[in-house]
């Protein structure tokens, strides 16, 4: 059904080739090659300019012979560090990094599924719909490649993201939102040894107010955190100025709206409270998904992992990914399990047979809608 030798090179090609995130100038130059001389018809958008980043994200076409809209596969080029000069090994069955960096698996396990998807579409002469490929750029860290994709060039019905860490049957329909906050406290500077009691310390307010706040989990369906706090100057000074960078997740609206306004009020009342000012930026990060079990793309999925003798299983995840941006931009998606083992870590890992299987799923279904 695939050709697991040239998966193989092929995906230990590209976790060779850096591509830190915002730094995927090399591995774009290569994968736009390598989908030209598949046949599709391939551009790039501006997202690099908007973000600083050294390239866009790539955006290619396969025309198709089935009627209906196209259909997206979707995964990111960067990695996160330390990603640079990645050597994999192969122990078991199993590809690793020689233990000094990550590997790479996420997300360039997607990446070769696809590629080999669409080489076995070719090489089988099967029939399929249009098919879209965006590789993103600068996922990790803020999604900012899908964020600022020329959505003006993506017409697909539905998305398939392979980028989740689960192995390969899993199939996400659920996701967060998530919304950010950054707080600024402004107190009042004081010698701390001879006139404390002149000051107001940023500090105190922030404990006051973290002490008053419903945080972690919240509920079933909602999590918060305090994840950056930073300020002072000395540790004679009390402390005049502190900065926040703090966040809300659920998978339902209503209440991630509710929770920040919760966060912002109870550090203004406590501000007020103690003579200091506040500042707070928020915005929304990304849009939740939730995909019904008895949808179209749901139930062909599991067809799908039927067909390799794999059962499909659905999952929520508390995290984002591109998969939020495409359904909030109208490209029905979910995200697939790809095998990726400890993910961000230099244990990073992923075994031979979960590539197959992400590859030999991925042909099916660009062939079974």
């Amino acid at each position: 059904m695939i050709n697991e030798k040239r998966l193989l090179e092929e995906f230990l090609e590209l976790v060779q080739i850096d591509s830190h995130s915002s730094k995927e100038g090399k591995i774009a130059k290569v994968l736009v090659k390598k989908l030209e001389d598949l046949g599709l018809e391939v551009t790039q958008d501006d997202a690099g300019e908007k973000v600083g980043g050294e390239t866009g994200n790539i955006i290619a076409h396969l025309k198709g012979d089935k009627p209906g809209d196209p259909i997206l596969f979707s995964c990111h080029m960067d990695t996160v560090k330390p990603g640079e000069g990645i050597k994999p090994e192969i122990r078991d069955g199993v590809i690793y990094s020689d233990g000094t960096t990550i590997l790479g698996s996420d997300d360039k396990a997607g990446i070769a599924s696809v590629l080999e998807g669409i080489k076995q579409i070719k090489e089988q002469k099967k029939s399929h719909r249009d098919i879209q490929v965006v590789f993103s750029i600068w996922e990790e860290g803020g999604l900012f490649g899908s964020k600022n994709l020329d959505f003006s060039k993506v017409n697909a019905e539905y998305g398939f993201v392979l980028d989740s860490a689960g192995s390969s049957g899993e199939i996400v329909t659920q996701g967060p939102t998530q919304d950010s906050l950054k707080v600024t406290i402004h107190g009042r500077p004081a010698h701390a040894g001879l006139a404390p009691e002149e000051g107001i310390s940023a500090i105190m307010v922030a404990a006051k107010a973290i002490e008053n706040m419903k945080l972690l989990r919240v509920d079933e369906d909602t999590t918060a955190n305090i994840g950056v706090v930073t300020g002072g100057e000395a540790t004679n000074v009390v402390m005049p100025k502190l900065e926040i960078k703090a966040e809300a997740r659920s998978s339902r609206e209503d209440k991630v709206e509710a929770q920040t306004n919760h966060m912002i009020e109870v550090f203004e009342k406590t501000a007020e409270e103690m003579g200091a000012t506040v500042d707070i930026e928020h915005e929304r990060v990304y849009p939740p998904f939730n995909i019904p079990e008895d949808h179209e793309i749901v139930q062909k999925t599991k067809e799908a992992f039927k067909n390799i003798g794999i059962e499909g299983k659905t999952a929520s995840t508390g995290g984002g990914s591109d998969t939020n941006i495409f359904n909030g931009n109208g490209v029905t998606s979910l995200n697939l399990g790809v095998g990726m083992k400890k993910p961000h870590t230099l244990e990073e890992h992923i075994s031979i047979e979960d590539l197959n299987n992400t590859a030999k799923v991925t042909f099916q279904l660009m062939t079974i809608f």
